[in-house]
């Protein structure tokens, strides 16, 4: 099933379901307990929303082999972890912002899970009960920003800076997905999540042991190698085969 969170005529905020091109009504929590109603908006006419509101978004450097030779790094010996802020998210449409304290702004194309239910110690037993579903992501960075401040935390923390969405995929199989990520229509990024170091599992049972996971989290899995810069007037896309687009044009920041 794939979940959508969006504004309503009368500019509430509902969680809705996507059958073909229409969306059913929510009632209720999706990572709870919820009601379906039947499939009668048209999609194209909706505002789409961020599919959902995390606490805190966790993201894995250096989880494909091509990626970290690219950037002459070694790969971990342990997932990479580092955070970035919920103010840094914006969905699929709005601009990405170039701020003026960065001269090389960068693209990753990702794909992102969407934590279910509070987790702790999580194990290979009971990790996928955990997993609420996949969305789409880009990890963009100041590479420059990144390289001087050697921690990431600026690089990674822009508002903007997190592009998600458009929507969750419960039903998604991450075991070998195609990513690509066109610039301008000009190909930057392609490859596969079975090139992951460490896969969606492996990275929740990890994460889960260092700190709880809240509903609605999100864990962007790594970048595949071809990153490159965004610039003004850029048109940056994402895909997932099987999961969907995001799209968010590059703008100068104000």
């Amino acid at each position: 099933m794939r979940i959508i969170r969006f504004k309503d005529k009368n500019g509430q905020v509902q969680f809705g379901w996507i059958y073909q091109e229409k969306v059913g009504l929510i009632q209720g929590d999706p990572f709870g307990e919820f009601r379906r109603f039947e499939a009668t908006m048209l999609l194209s006419e909706l505002e789409l929303l961020l599919p959902c509101q995390p606490s805190k978004i966790l993201a894995v450097g250096r989880n494909y082999a091509e990626h970290a030779a690219e950037m002459h790094n070694e790969l971990p010996a342990y997932p990479m972890i580092f955070m970035k802020p919920p103010s840094s998210l914006i969905t699929s449409g709005e601009p990405i912002l170039i701020p003026g304290q960065s001269k090389q702004v960068e693209h990753e194309a990702e794909l992102a899970i969407v934590v279910g239910k509070v987790s702790k110690n999580l194990t290979q037993e009971n990790v996928n009960e955990a997993i609420f579903g996949y969305t789409i992501a880009n990890d963009v960075t100041a590479r420059d920003l990144q390289k001087v401040d050697g921690q990431w935390t600026r690089a990674k923390g822009f508002d903007t800076f997190c592009p998600l969405g458009p929507w969750i995929d419960t039903e998604f199989n991450p075991s070998d997905a195609m990513i690509s990520c066109h610039v301008n229509h000009a190909l930057r990024q392609m490859g596969s999540t079975k090139d992951m170091t460490f896969n969606s599992q492996k990275l929740m049972i990890y994460i889960s042991s260092i700190m709880t996971l809240m509903p609605g989290d999100v864990i962007l899995t790594g970048t595949p190698a071809g990153v490159g810069p965004l610039v003004d007037g850029d048109l940056v896309t994402v895909t997932i085969d099987g999961l969907g687009t995001l799209l968010n044009p590059v703008q100068k920041a104000a």
